[in-house]
């Protein structure tokens, strides 16, 4: 009996090392991907793009930025940051740290950084640069076998 008894317990702790083990590569593997899309985010703002980043994005997504609802991903891009990105020679990220944090099919976020902003010359020859620290927090989903963003709320200062 005792036999037995040992038995079951070391199949029960080989069994929950395992699973255990897996969930941890599972995690680490679902940070990783969470992080390719942020990245894959940031790296077209900073080439001054939108294209392939509306497939990052859920249709029904929410963008908040320094207090203002912004709507979806899509009426973002058309009404404020498209625009945007026409007027500006460079936008540059430093100092960009990311903490992921996953919980089953969703994925929490939290973005610092300082951000750039080198604007094109007026009609004066005249350009100006604007330096901020920001940050941005951002809700992710599991869809099918691809995250994809359904919320993120960005805010800046000015860089002291």
């Amino acid at each position: 009996m005792k036999v037995l008894k040992l038995i079951t317990l070391i199949t029960i702790l080989i069994t929950t090392v395992n699973f255990t083990n897996a969930q941890n590569s599972n995690d680490t593997i679902d940070k990783q991907d969470v992080i390719e899309v942020m990245k894959s985010y940031k790296d077209a703002l900073q080439n001054l793009t939108t294209e392939g980043t509306f497939e990052l994005f859920t249709e029904d997504s929410k963008v908040f930025e320094s207090g203002g609802v912004e709507g979806s991903y899509a009426h973002y891009i058309e009404h404020h940051l498209g625009p945007e990105l026409g007027h500006f020679k460079s936008f540059t990220f430093s100092d960009y740290e990311i903490d992921v944090q996953v919980d089953e099919d969703y994925a929490f976020t939290t973005e610092t950084y300082v951000y750039t902003i080198v604007l094109k010359p007026n009609d004066k020859g005249e350009s100006r640069t604007i330096a901020k620290k920001g940050v941005a927090t951002s809700i992710l989903k599991r869809i099918g076998e691809k995250w994809k963003i359904i919320k993120t709320h960005s805010s800046s200062r000015n860089k002291k």
